[in-house]
């Protein structure tokens, strides 16, 4: 099985030089964990919900917020992105995934095709929802 049969093909980018409020807007917005960074529809980065986290203050919207913790939000993009992301092409199969997750520190992976583009992300989630309906076909076809 390859990972373009499982991987989500709704992605949501973002640019290097988008702020940090508008990739909080979109996480507050979408229920997606990672954002990839494109540059010309080409991938450099990924961004997750936990990076943004780490990287804006914690006093935001609190009562204890200064305009230093407010300009935390008008950092860029590519300031805290994690630069060449690990990837997979699109034929690549479902057990490079799964070695990958294994082998890495990662819990999404961008799917791109030739030319770096883009075109889907898989994650361990993904991998998780194909055993599992693998192994209720398997009960159920023992059942029938």
């Amino acid at each position: 099985m390859n990972v373009k049969e499982i991987m989500s093909k709704r992605i949501v980018t973002i640019e290097m030089d988008d702020t940090l409020r508008v990739v909080r807007d979109i996480f507050s917005n979408v229920k997606f964990h990672h954002l990839l960074v494109v540059e010309h529809s080409r991938l450099y980065g990924i961004l997750s919900d936990r990076d943004l986290l780490k990287a804006l203050s914690p006093n935001l919207e609190t009562a204890a917020e200064t305009l230093k913790d407010r300009a935390t939000l008008n950092k860029k993009v590519h300031q805290i992105m994690s630069r060449e992301p690990i990837t997979l092409p699109e034929k690549a199969g479902v057990r490079d995934a799964i070695r990958l997750f294994n082998t890495e520190t990662i819990t999404c992976i961008p799917i791109v095709d030739e030319e770096n583009r883009p075109v889907g992300i898989i994650s361990w989630r993904d991998i998780i929802k194909m055993l599992g309906k693998m192994v209720c076909q398997k009960s159920s076809n023992k059942t029938a």
